[in-house]
């Protein structure tokens, strides 16, 4: 398996592994991101379920399209929290990237009002990562219990 597909499989796995029936929860406790299909297969399945989701750590790049797929209302952060951002951009098979405007703007749209406008406010996705954190993010989902 090449390096990256590794790390795609063990970010989903992490995510995966944390779901348990008596649970009724996901918990998200650290994920850098990668591919988007996986994360958007997986946060399907999740929204399909019915579970919660709990961000417990850093939910980084594609990992925010939990914020797209799962409703707010089944959503909700720890202190430990962390939403990163970041403009879509995709892989050359010379490993260069590359950005991909079109699907910045599709992924923008698809965020939850408060998250866009934040996003906004920040100058919008680049290149350069978007940390949403503390009580930026406790204005926007609420603290789990």
């Amino acid at each position: 398996m090449p390096k990256t597909g590794l790390k795609i499989f063990l970010s989903v796995t992490l995510l995966l592994v944390l779901a348990s029936p008596s649970s009724a929860e996901i918990r998200i406790l650290g994920s850098p991101g990668g591919a988007v299909g996986p994360f958007l297969d997986l946060f399907e399945s999740v929204r399909e379920s019915g579970e919660r989701v709990v961000i417990d750590g850093p939910c980084l790049s594609a990992c925010t399209l939990v914020l797209s797929l799962v409703p707010s209302e089944r959503i909700c952060v720890t202190r430990r929290a962390v939403l990163g951002f970041h403009a879509a951009r995709s892989m050359d098979r010379r490993g260069r990237l590359h950005a991909e405007p079109e699907a910045s703007e599709l992924v923008l749209e698809a965020y939850p009002d408060a998250v866009q406008a934040w996003i906004s406010r920040r100058g919008g996705l680049s290149s350069r990562l978007l940390l949403l954190r503390g009580r930026e993010l406790a204005a926007i989902y609420p603290s789990c219990r």
